[in-house]
């Protein structure tokens, strides 16, 4: 029974990141995208959580962590891009 629940919401994830990918390509606006982006990683984190509980392993708790902070990270600095126009600051005294 928990197979076939595991199974069913691997099925409504994928669907969810397929209507990310399609908000990514089309957006209306730089924003949109990055929520996308952000989305599509909190579904991919949700995805692997769900197979590991299915095939009742620890594995891939390491793959979740690792996951979860790309994510972060990717938000982050898309953020950063879009209000200054760099991610990273030199400030240079010349």
């Amino acid at each position: 029974m928990l197979e076939i629940v595991g199974y069913i919401a691997l099925i409504f994830l994928s669907i969810s990141i397929c209507i990310g990918l399609y908000r990514v390509i089309k957006g209306p606006s730089m924003p949109d995208r990055v929520i996308a982006l952000d989305t599509i990683g909190i579904n991919l984190i949700s995805a692997v959580a769900v197979i590991s509980i299915t095939l009742d392993t620890g594995a891939f708790l390491e793959v979740i962590l690792l996951l979860g902070i790309l994510s972060f990270i990717t938000t982050v600095a898309f953020s950063k891009f879009l209000e200054r126009g760099v991610v990273i600051e030199r400030k240079r005294d010349r």
